[in-house]
């Protein structure tokens, strides 16, 4: 996988927002994309040093809506929560430079 087009964008919710203070952010990301995947991404792209990071799969959740019908309400996603290292620049997904 190429390392440009792992991480698809920021995750905006409540949560992350508040989470953004201690130096974690949430990215959505590529379903194929692994750890290391995203971690040289976010070095190689975003020049911020990453001390860990952790994986969240979402689940789709679908409805019944009539006979033999059914809705996806959540769709499947694949997230990652990045904590920063101590000496490492805050993170901004807005700030993408080309190595």
């Amino acid at each position: 996988m190429h390392l440009s087009s792992v991480i698809i964008g920021p995750v905006v919710t409540e949560k992350a927002e508040r989470l953004k203070l201690e130096g974690t952010y949430v990215i959505r990301v590529q379903p194929a994309a692994t750890k290391i995947d995203v971690k040289n991404a976010l070095r190689k792209y975003y020049d911020v040093e990453v001390s860990s990071v952790r994986v969240l799969r979402t689940v789709p959740k679908t409805r019944l809506v009539g006979q033999n019908q059914i809705m996806e309400k959540r769709h499947r996603q694949k997230r990652m929560i990045v904590h920063l290292a101590k000496k490492s620049k805050p993170l901004d997904l807005s700030n993408f430079q080309l190595a």
